[in-house]
């Protein structure tokens, strides 16, 4: 026996309306589950949402419609609470029915249907100029487990990671390799302090080296260094001039570096590119996260989409030219100030490569996107939404979710946890030290957009308060009691779940029964913490119950309901851990 509660209910309720308000008979009617459990199963405010109109009181208007509703086999009790909300209960048998349920959609359990709507969540997206660190794990595990989750819910999906392979960035990393490189064969030009520092720069150039010989190596540092102004003194590192004075530097060091290497720039440039590509890549596969589609920045200049877009924006007199610079109007969409898209020595600006990334986005029919950002990006979103606005195209269609860093912490102590004293902490030293599963599971602890304190101790201990343990265990508990038993698992489809009949088996087919509720809302509001919480609560109920009733009782009829009920609690478990990354291991 399967029915659709809400469905049934709602059938109720408006049996009722349409003999004590017939012409609100098609209202909106909202079914909620209270938050406590003996105030009932579900409850409607149909009653104070109509008695405004009817002039009617709530609750007077809420018992008319109570005595209205017809009778029903799986309604065991009706009533009137608060100002006017009327309480449902259902029978034992609509309880405990989502045991089979569980049981015969197995891996499908919560599963919405599919909607035919294309969605598309761009996330990570970090320039591949160095490993990725602690903050950008958060987005990833993010950006996995909402893209899971919203499929899971019945979107179709695609998971996009924007390789960010133009721009000044890639030249910085480029001219970082090479004269690390050239200190290889004695040729000390020195290392900028603006360039990237990371020994995984002198590890690619022992790389390069090693492919090729000195094959980039025929200049020497008065090469490299002709006409590149002196840097200034360290005194002044926090001098605005300074900082000015450095770029400066670094500029003519990428320009000279462009012209000695003629055409094997680009192969330089290319093989950093692809060296810290593949580092992402194989950093994320070990994380459990997976891309459909690695898009190239590069790709919108060689598509002249770039162009087309800062084109368009200009007939529609959305840019204006200033000092030989092109600015977007943004100003007129929010934002609190013009942004330039085309320098006056007209390179385009990162911010217009973005705008015709967007562009893009639109033109491959995503019905809906969604940005996932770190939260110091939260200034960039009124000048995309503008830009999209700008280009005619529905800004509704494009959410940003930031993401807020995390802050790692041992013995109670904030801590940097890296062996490089001075540089961030990667994703890989994490994940060494704790695993992928707490990784992932902790990284979704929190909505993203709020503070997360990482706990290294609570993350690697085996303890009931150690949430991806304490869910994990239960798992596993369940498993153990299915392998005790040891029948054939098919037995469980015939169970009786009339059975059950304690307070903690109905309450555990209670939380059982909102899972697919938990999916659909952490999909509509981009929250996989919901499904982390779900878990815990799910966890706590199944280790309260499985501490108070023994299973393998005598009486075959009790037994097979509660085992049922395990292994309904071990498929509702693992889809939902399966949801967020993280193992759901059969023995601990």
């Amino acid at each position: 026996m399967s029915i659709d509660p809400k469905a049934l209910l709602t059938e109720l309720i408006r049996a009722a309306l349409k003999s004590v308000a017939p012409e609100y008979a098609d209202a909106a009617i909202l079914l909620e589950r209270p938050r406590q459990a003996g105030h009932g199963d579900f409850a409607t405010n149909i009653a104070m949402q109509l008695a405004r109109t009817l002039k009617r009181n709530p609750r007077e208007l809420a018992g008319l419609l109570c005595a209205e509703l017809p009778p029903s086999e799986w309604v065991e009790k009706v009533e009137v609470a608060g100002a006017g909300f009327i309480n449902f209960t259902f029978t034992p048998a609509v309880k405990t029915a989502v045991v089979l349920d569980a049981l015969s959609q197995g891996k499908d359990w919560g599963r919405g249907a599919a909607r035919g709507v294309k969605v598309q969540v761009e996330f990570v997206s970090a320039n591949p100029t160095g490993p990725l660190h602690v903050g950008h794990g958060r987005g990833a595990a993010y950006g996995a487990s909402l893209a899971d989750v919203l499929a899971f819910a019945g979107f179709e999906v695609s998971r996009e990671y924007y390789v960010n392979d133009a721009g000044r960035q890639m030249d910085i990393l480029a001219l970082s390799l090479w004269l690390r490189y050239l200190a290889q064969f004695g040729i000390e030009v020195g290392l900028p302090p603006n360039a990237y520092q990371g020994e995984y720069v002198a590890e690619m150039a022992r790389e390069l080296r090693n492919a090729h010989g000195d094959r980039f190596a025929r200049v020497t540092a008065a090469d490299v260094l002709a006409d590149v102004p002196e840097l200034p003194p360290s005194e002044r590192s926090d001098d605005k001039e300074a900082k000015a004075q450095r770029e400066q530097h670094l500029d003519a060091l990428i320009g000279n570096a462009r012209r000695l290497l003629g055409e094997d720039y680009q192969w330089v440039h290319g093989f950093a590119l692809n060296e810290q590509l593949g580092d992402v890549r194989d950093d994320l596969h070990e994380f459990g996260v997976h891309f459909d589609k690695w898009f190239s920045e590069r790709s919108l200049f060689d598509t002249g989409l770039v162009e087309r877009a800062v084109s368009q924006l200009e007939h529609m007199g959305h840019v204006y030219v200033q000092n030989g610079a092109r600015w977007f109007r943004s100003t007129a969409f929010g934002d609190e100030k013009d942004r330039v898209v085309q320098r006056d020595n007209g390179i385009y600006t990162y911010f217009a490569s973005d705008i015709a990334y967007h562009l893009n986005k639109y033109e491959r029919g995503f019905d809906h996107m969604i940005d996932i950002w770190g939260a110091d990006h939260h200034g960039y979103v009124p000048r995309v939404k503008g830009a999209i606005k700008a280009l005619g195209l529905d800004a509704a269609r494009t959410d940003v979710a930031l993401v807020q860093f995390a802050v790692l912490y041992r013995n109670g102590q904030k801590t940097s946890m890296s062996t490089r004293a001075g540089e961030f902490v990667t994703l890989r030293e994490l994940r060494n030290e704790v695993g992928k599963d707490a990784c992932r599971f902790f990284y979704v602890l929190r909505k993203s957009d709020q503070h997360l304190d990482f706990d290294l101790d609570l993350a690697k201990s085996q303890s009931n308060e150690n949430p991806v343990y304490y869910v994990q265990y239960a798992h596993a508990r369940a498993c153990s009691a299915l392998r005790k038993w040891g029948d054939e698992q098919a037995k469980l489809a015939m169970a009786d779940t009339g059975a059950l009949e304690s307070e903690h088996e109905l309450g555990l087919c209670a939380r059982l029964a909102v899972f697919p509720e938990v999916v659909q809302a952490a999909a509509v509001d981009y929250a996989p913490h919901q499904i982390a919480f779900y878990l815990r609560e799910l966890a706590a109920d199944f280790h309260s119950w499985y501490n108070a009733e023994r299973m393998l009782v005598d009486d075959e009829t009790v037994k097979l309901a509660r085992l049922a009920l395990a292994g309904a609690v071990r498929q509702t478990l693992a889809n939902g851990l399966t949801l967020l990354g993280v193992s759901a291991p059969e023995s601990m």
